[in-house]
């Protein structure tokens, strides 16, 4: 049975169109048509308004629905966090594991293996391999250079996808061309090292830049730093965390500026993503949330209490970005990245998976391959 979505408008990922109509069959996008040109027999259901868009795609996940991804590296676990971002809008995403034991990160990768849901696109790694100058909320007694065995398993994990982020002092440039090699996608991040160091990198390599800005060595006149020659370098595509206290909405615009396509969202987001309660622990450590901000005691940021709908919001409302290229940010580019052809757009061919935006960006319908899911409030 061939269903038609109308009465919103529609971005399909390139461009937007209006008195047009979304024809979906078999989970698929059939057609983007005129309403006057729907073929008889299509069941329709009609909008009041609002814009249809791509269902996003995030490529940093670490909780969601009061499910920490560390805490919970179950296939159970990842369908808590697939539902809680599917309400939001999120219809994919890679669940991420943040610096932990080795034991810990062998069940990760297995929980991602046995995990049947389409909303789960593979596995992102963030850590352990990383810089303890710039730890973040990591735990520098677990952060430790890459090793013979961790390469080899990281090579060999059977994962459709595997994004992992590593700090270019941790890992050799020998060591990223082998994971390259073998389909992992390397991504730089919690480094303090300088251009030279991550253009060699780049070089063997690596491809994308691990929450731009943050828990990264700094722009300089003299030294360009990881920021500076992210920035500056094409072939590097940076993700980012909107939510106005990761990283100042004038920088988010100047970023959007800098890189254009290169520049894609990323949550961060951590278990208290549709939740009530304002308090998790973070490798035994007491994460708080308090105005919207994430916090260990120290005041050291922990992840984000973010949606990629509410990133979109803020790129557009608090950075002045054009609400197509916020949007792409959110669901073509982070797909392309994983060479995913059926995800980012509503074009024919497209997995229907759809959210409905009102006027104030909230999201007011969700599908996912198709069927309705009901979001959440707001």
């Amino acid at each position: 049975m061939m269903r038609a979505l109308l009465g919103a408008a529609i971005f399909d990922g390139h461009a937007t169109h209006h008195g047009h109509a979304l024809l979906l069959e078999g989970g698929r996008v059939a057609a983007l048509l005129p309403e006057a040109a729907l073929p008889a027999g299509a069941e329709v259901s009609r909008l009041e308004g609002g814009l249809l868009a791509p269902g996003f795609v995030d490529l940093q996940v670490n909780g969601g629905g009061g499910v920490l991804f560390n805490e919970t590296p179950t296939p159970d676990g990842i369908a808590t966090i697939v539902a809680a971002h599917a309400e939001q809008g999120t219809t994919a995403l890679l669940p991420t594991l943040i610096t932990d034991t080795p034991d810990l990160t062998r069940r990760a990768i297995a929980a991602v293996r046995a995990c049947a849901l389409p909303g789960c696109l593979g596995l992102h790694l963030e850590g352990p391999h990383l810089d303890p100058r710039r730890k973040g909320a990591h735990d520098p007694a677990l952060i430790r250079p890459m090793g013979a065995a961790d390469l080899a398993a990281l090579c060999g994990t059977g994962l459709p996808r595997l994004l992992v982020t590593v700090a270019p002092e941790a890992a050799t440039p020998a060591q990223i061309t082998a994971l390259a090699a073998a389909g992992v996608l390397v991504s730089l991040g919690h480094s303090d090292a300088g251009r030279e160091t991550v253009l060699a990198a780049e070089a063997a390599g690596a491809r994308l830049v691990t929450h731009l800005f943050n828990a990264m060595s700094p722009l300089g006149s003299r030294e360009p730093g990881m920021v500076g020659t992210a920035l500056e370098r094409p072939g590097l595509h940076c993700g980012i965390i909107a939510d106005g206290f990761h990283v100042h909405p004038a920088m988010l615009a100047l970023a959007a500026r800098l890189k254009g396509d290169g520049l894609f969202l990323v949550s961060d987001a951590m278990p208290t993503l549709g939740v009530a309660g304002d308090h998790f622990t973070l490798g035994g450590r007491a994460v708080t949330r308090r105005g919207g901000r994430l916090t260990l005691a120290d005041g050291t940021l922990a992840g984000a209490d973010l949606s990629l709908a509410g990133a979109v919001r803020v790129m557009v409302r608090q950075a002045g970005l054009p609400l197509e290229q916020a949007l792409r940010m959110a669901s073509l580019l982070p797909a392309r990245l994983l060479g995913l052809e059926s995800h980012g757009h509503l074009r024919p061919g497209a997995r229907a998976d759809i959210v409905l935006l009102d006027d104030a960006l909230a999201v007011r319908g969700v599908w996912t391959g198709g069927a309705a899911v009901s979001p959440a409030a707001g």
